[in-house]
């Protein structure tokens, strides 16, 4: 299937998509800062520019989006029929990245936390209650 949109029309939508501050993001931080949790976002300091840093509890969260970080087995994450091997490439490289920053920030004894927007857009409540449990 061929693309709908001329290619201008695809860049300008895909120029479009926020990098910080998504819905995901902001769902989570809003129900964090509700239940008393103090956090920084896109903290600079540390590598991958944490979404959340909790300071208090060493502990770094990143909230990914299914598709840009290739979430394996999610129904949101599907390489597009055109230019798939550009895709692929982007999407691999930015699965390498997200691994870098993780062994990183383990080297310096920051706790990872990674959400999923699938998981975040299905069950809130889970994910806020999986988060604080592993903050101890």
């Amino acid at each position: 299937m061929t693309d709908k949109l001329t290619p201008e029309q695809r860049s300008y939508n895909m120029s479009k998509i926020s990098a910080k501050d998504t819905t995901p993001e902001i769902m989570v931080r809003h129900a964090l800062h509700h239940l008393g949790y103090r956090y920084r976002i896109n903290d600079k300091r540390f590598p991958g520019k944490p979404d959340i840093y909790l300071p208090k509890y060493k502990t770094a969260i990143f909230i990914n989006g299914c598709f840009w970080h290739g979430h394996k087995g999610c129904k949101y994450f599907k390489i597009p029929k055109t230019r798939a091997q550009f895709w692929r490439n982007k999407i691999n490289q930015t699965i390498q990245r997200d691994q870098r920053n993780i062994d990183q920030l383990s080297k310096i004894n920051i706790k990872v936390i990674t959400v999923w927007e699938c998981e975040i857009m299905k069950d809130l409540n889970t994910v806020i209650k999986n988060i604080v449990a592993q903050l101890g």
